[in-house]
């Protein structure tokens, strides 16, 4: 029976030859995550349990939603899950100032990769379906019951194709792409489906925009995105330090119950406006309209918080200065990608720019420090949400866009085309 690529991970965790959209199965997963939010509200579930986690090597807590320790109780709650990952003897033993934000540092560190089952508390778990894995993010009870016992149940999803062809132009990244898809089927249009990615464009992505676009996945309703594996995800595997993988295809005759065909080479910089991500404007639209003046930009998080991102808004900020009503954070990721930043210069391109280089967290992205709105500021920014409140005050205003038109939007003081860097500001 043909099976999409999703449906083949499934199944073979499940230990089947074959399963259908709608199957209910039992999983062995090979990653389980939480984060400082999460966890804690883990633990008293997994003790109430009796029992260790399941392997020691497949459970991992990631300190970085609220780190550095913004008060005493994020401070207790990063306690809560080192002291956890220590009593249980964890491989993996994350700190802040020596990991960074969870959807980032796992694939960094190899610690997911094509073939896999993961599971996380956090719904953006999505994004390591960049390296042909199969990730989702899940509830607390969920997560607890996986440390614990290493499998989870799931409902197989049916499938969309989104079918990729061309190629990206200048100013155009993976954010433009994922905000054009969910801006074209809605933010509920693939409500527990698996958004499959195919076709000659997938090759023209780089693996930071596959991590982008898988990523907000789940902003359009998904269970999960997924990229077949190339040579540009091998390579990136194997420099993460990965040995060995499986790699799944889909079937020549799978079953997909819808066929979104984008042509890479057609699009234009991008903009979600509030207060959903589906909400999307090309900059050509915005430019039609009265100028939307801004307070504040950032550059970063689990989504757009790698250094090719950081790479292309300090390309844009680059003899430029920040507009003088409007702060910027930059947030890299993970302290490996802040090190390459500082060693390419891009911090002192950021820094003369006028923009606050921050430490690895995602802080700004969910209103919990280091940027958090004031009742009718507007922000552009890299992250993956703009629902009302979701960086500060219900009245605040969010607008999503590239790292590219996030730096055009700092330099002029309001949403502007990264093409047109220079213009009026």
């Amino acid at each position: 029976m043909a099976m999409t690529m999703t449906q083949k991970i499934l199944a073979a965790h499940a230990g089947l030859d074959h399963v259908v959209p709608g199957q209910l199965i039992e999983a062995k997963l090979d990653l389980v995550m939480a984060n400082d939010v999460t966890g804690p509200m883990a633990l008293p579930i997994i003790k109430k349990m009796g029992t260790n986690v399941f392997d020691k090597d497949k459970v991992v807590f990631v300190p970085d939603h609220f780190t550095p320790n913004k008060d005493i109780k994020s401070a207790e709650n990063a306690k809560a899950i080192l002291d956890y990952s220590n009593e249980q003897g964890l491989t993996n033993i994350m700190v802040q100032g020596k990991c960074g934000v969870e959807h980032a540092i796992l694939p960094e560190r190899g610690l997911v990769y094509s073939g896999m089952c993961v599971i996380g508390a956090d719904s953006h778990t999505c994004t390591y379906g960049a390296l042909g894995a199969f990730s989702t993010g899940v509830g607390t009870t969920d997560i607890a019951a996986g440390m614990v016992s290493g499998q989870a149940w799931f409902k197989i999803p049916e499938a969309i194709q989104v079918r990729l062809t061309g190629k990206l132009p200048r100013y155009v990244t993976g954010k433009d792409v994922i905000l054009h898809i969910i801006g074209e089927i809605g933010v509920d249009g693939a409500l527990y489906k698996s958004l499959e990615f195919t076709g000659d464009g997938c090759g023209e992505l780089s693996m930071d925009d596959r991590f982008t676009i898988c990523n907000m996945a789940i902003e359009a309703g998904a269970k999960n995105g997924i990229f077949p594996v190339d040579d540009q995800a091998r390579k990136y595997m194997k420099n993460a330090g990965v040995e060995s993988w499986e790699e799944y295809t889909a079937d020549d005759d799978a079953k997909y119950i819808r066929v979104v065909n984008v042509n890479l080479s057609a699009l234009r910089p991008t903009v979600a406006f509030p207060h959903l991500p589906g909400n999307a404007k090309t900059i050509d639209e915005v430019e039609q309209m009265d100028k939307i003046y801004i307070d504040q930009v950032v550059i970063g998080s689990c989504t757009n918080g790698r250094l090719s991102d950081l790479e292309k808004a300090a390309a844009v900020l680059k003899g430029h200065k920040v507009a003088p009503n409007v702060r910027v954070m930059v947030v890299p990721a993970t302290q490996k990608i802040f090190l390459q930043a500082v060693h390419e210069g891009l911090v002192d391109i950021f820094i003369e720019a006028g923009c606050a280089f921050n430490t690895a967290s995602c802080g700004p992205c969910m209103g919990g420090h280091m940027g958090v709105l004031a009742k009718g500021e507007k922000c552009v920014s890299t992250t993956n949400r703009n629902f009302v409140g979701r960086m500060g005050d219900t009245e605040s205003l969010i607008y999503l866009a590239s790292p590219e038109t996030a730096a055009a939007s700092a330099i002029a003081g309001y949403i502007a085309n990264p093409e047109k860097v220079g213009g009026e500001h």
